[in-house]
């Protein structure tokens, strides 16, 4: 018996037996003239019927609430969700099987065994904890359920399936890949890597000390200047600066496929074009600098993200599990303005070129300290991007990018002024 079948087939194996025998005794006991049997055939029958009108009484009805850890897979990742079902019911039911609706963009195996329940009439409303594992398949946001469970009737004969509760929404992230580190020196990336310190005054002794406000820490009370001053002082707190970096992310329509405008996760190019800006976002942020992350058309797609911070990295990823290309401007850039000035790192994500935009993207390098250049596409002529000064690769739809990573840091260098 098929799947489908068996969805549709009201009755349990042992139901369904019930049912044979009874056909079976009715057809014996008329051709045979045997009353005994025709008594045993209305008693299976009748057994079957009150199976029936049990289930019908039974309206069970519950609902459903959903755990996730973590919260946002990624697409590859792992992912355990923890289900909470409250059952109740008229009439007690029998053992049966639960499961969960998964859609396309997950994969896993959910479902199991549930328990009988017991009557809402004699306080023996059940519940039921479920548990199984999701991989996060394709990036956006996808809905988990419904929830469904087969439950019985007493005798075991004929199943029911419900429905409970509603669905539950599950954020896939792009997948967040490890990259290699920036070059070493200092000066390899414009000289401001290191995140610096800014204090007013010369050494501990002569900071600048104002009058304590409350909130403040106690462990930053400035006891010369209080004793000096006769009132409770605090020292200056310090101001820290960061480097910026952009991340030019290039959602033009006119440089991936025409799925990549509808639903996330259709178009392989710009899928690994997103895992790519994450990966590189993740990696900036954790080498100390204030990372932007813009559109070819100069627009800013997540808030900036600080030096250092990166849970706020990930949550930039989190953020970016519905982004989609954008139809082509009038006049298409590969590098918005804004980014082409910028002396610091400049990391530039975009799809297939062509000699146009090569020529435009010859003249950026220079005013950049670090010119990186991702280009997703089968294949790509770079020979004048890295005679531009560009540190260039092409990263293949559905390749890795760590590697292509490399090979780009790996190209000539050109500093500010060259």
């Amino acid at each position: 018996m098929s799947r489908r079948v068996r969805r549709w087939w009201p009755f349990t194996v042992r139901g369904t037996g019930a049912l044979l025998l009874a056909i079976a005794a009715f057809v014996i006991a008329q051709r045979a003239g045997i009353p005994e049997l025709l008594y045993f055939a209305t008693l299976m029958a009748a057994l079957l019927v009150a199976s029936g009108l049990a289930l019908l009484l039974t309206r069970g009805a519950g609902t459903v609430t959903r755990t996730i850890t973590p919260e946002v897979p990624e697409v590859g990742g792992a992912a355990t969700v923890i289900v909470r079902a409250g059952l109740r019911s008229t009439l007690p039911s029998g053992p049966g099987r639960w499961s969960d609706a998964l859609p396309a963009g997950v994969s896993g195996l959910a479902e199991g065994s549930s328990p009988a329940t017991g009557s809402r009439l004699s306080g023996g409303a059940g519940g039921l904890h479920a548990r199984y594992d999701i991989v996060g398949m394709r990036r956006g946001v996808h809905a988990l359920g419904p929830f469904e469970i087969v439950t019985t009737d007493p005798f075991g004969l004929l199943r029911r399936r419900l429905a409970l509760g509603r669905t539950t929404p599950v954020t896939i992230a792009p997948a967040m890949v490890e990259l290699g580190a920036l070059p070493a020196a200092s000066g390899e990336a414009g000289g401001a890597r290191q995140t610096t310190t800014l204090q007013l005054g010369q050494g501990a002794d002569n900071l600048v000390a104002r009058p304590y406000a409350p909130g403040d820490s106690m462990r930053r009370i400035h006891w010369r200047a209080t004793a000096h001053r006769d009132t409770l002082m605090v020292r200056q707190e310090e101001q820290e600066s960061s480097p910026a970096a952009t991340v030019v992310l290039d959602r033009a329509a006119s440089r991936w496929g025409p799925l990549a405008l509808h639903a996330p996760g259709s178009d392989e190019a710009f899928e690994t074009a997103v895992t790519a800006c994450v990966s590189v976002v993740a990696r900036l942020v954790h080498e100390g600098y204030t990372v932007d992350v813009v559109d070819s058309d100069g627009t800013l797609l997540t808030d900036p993200v600080d030096g250092g911070d990166d849970v706020e990295a990930r949550v930039v990823a989190a953020g970016f599990a519905s982004l989609r290309a954008r139809a082509d401007d009038a006049a298409p850039r590969v590098v918005p303005a804004a980014a082409a000035a910028s002396a610091g790192p400049v990391i530039v994500i975009t799809g297939a070129l062509d000699a146009d935009d090569r020529a435009t993207l010859g003249s950026v390098a220079h005013h950049s300290a670090l010119p990186v250049l991702l280009v997703v596409a089968e294949r790509g002529e770079l020979g004048r991007l890295h005679a531009g000064g560009w540190r260039a690769a092409v990263l293949p739809p559905g390749g890795d990018v760590a590697p292509a990573w490399d090979a780009a840091l790996e190209q000539g260098y050109a500093g500010v002024g060259s």
